[in-house]
């Protein structure tokens, strides 16, 4: 057990659940094998999966889409809620479902519906509880992906990226604090977007999550790369000068020594001690 772990595990703070935090436009109809990983992880034969719908436009039409994706072969219990209210956010019924599932997952869309309207309500702390005090899985694509940690981007052109106060920082759920997501990251030519937010945020590691890309976290510290896309990884603790401090909004940002690393399926990567992790050492 590494020395940050310990002190986690002497405070009681290790998490029991898992995260699943996947980059967008994953497999719904073919091989599945992000969604098929997702349910392997649940010890149950029968699963209770509840997917949310909070951040789509169209829920409706993105909850029938996961609700057929996670039932296909298989018997397992698949419900969608749409929580586009605070008060619904309230509501006992809907929360009662949450406490039952055994996987919660968040759909795309905009971030920001999701912590607007969960925020600081009994659904939201009951999926802090559970992922922190029980054996369950949290997962979340896209937008779901995104709210997952504690400083969420929710914003931000691309191409305007390395200028500063060009991208939108607010908080997220924070399940996880050490890390920080963006998705379709490749795709739409994300990293420097990420690079910034490493630039103002050292301690936590940006992981930029490709389209069917996903990762699996355990125990808030060992990540593994799951699906067939490609996961950047950008690690800010060895950035020797950044003039991100210094300068005015819209001026270019300088960074030095920022450490790159990419992940595919099988590899994965240490949060807690900064470290690539190859296939062999997820053996062990």
């Amino acid at each position: 057990m590494t020395n940050n772990s310990f002190s986690n595990w002497k405070h009681g703070i290790i998490p029991k659940g898992l995260l699943v935090a996947i980059g967008g436009n994953e497999d719904k109809k073919h091989d599945q094998e992000i969604i098929s990983t997702i349910l392997s992880l649940v010890k149950k034969q029968k699963k209770k999966i509840e997917i949310i719908t909070t951040a789509s436009g169209f829920p409706e039409e993105v909850g029938r889409a996961y609700c057929t994706a996670f039932s296909k072969d298989s018997d397992h219990s698949v419900e969608f809620m749409h929580v586009s209210t605070r008060e619904q956010a309230n509501d006992v019924n809907l929360l009662q479902r949450i406490i039952a599932a055994d996987v919660i997952f968040f759909t795309g869309g905009d971030q920001l519906r999701i912590t607007s309207v969960l925020g600081g309500s009994p659904i939201e702390k009951e999926i802090l509880r559970k992922y922190k005090q029980d054996y369950c899985i949290i997962a979340g694509t896209s937008a779901g992906a995104s709210a997952m940690s504690k400083t969420m981007i929710f914003g931000g052109d691309s191409r305007d990226a390395l200028h500063k106060g060009k991208i939108n920082v607010s908080t997220g759920i924070g399940l996880i604090d050490n890390a920080i997501f963006d998705t379709h990251f490749v795709e739409r030519g994300r990293f420097s977007r990420l690079m910034q937010v490493v630039s103002m945020h050292p301690s936590n590691t940006g992981i930029g999550l490709g389209e069917d890309a996903g990762i699996v976290i355990e125990g808030g510290c060992i990540l593994k790369a799951i699906g067939s896309g490609i996961t950047v990884i950008l690690d800010g603790q060895d950035i020797k000068h950044t003039n991100v401090a210094e300068i005015y909004f819209d001026e270019a940002i300088a960074i030095e020594k920022l450490i790159v690393h990419t992940i595919v399926n099988g590899y994965g990567y240490n949060l807690c001690e900064k470290k690539y992790l190859r296939p062999d050492d997820l053996k062990n």
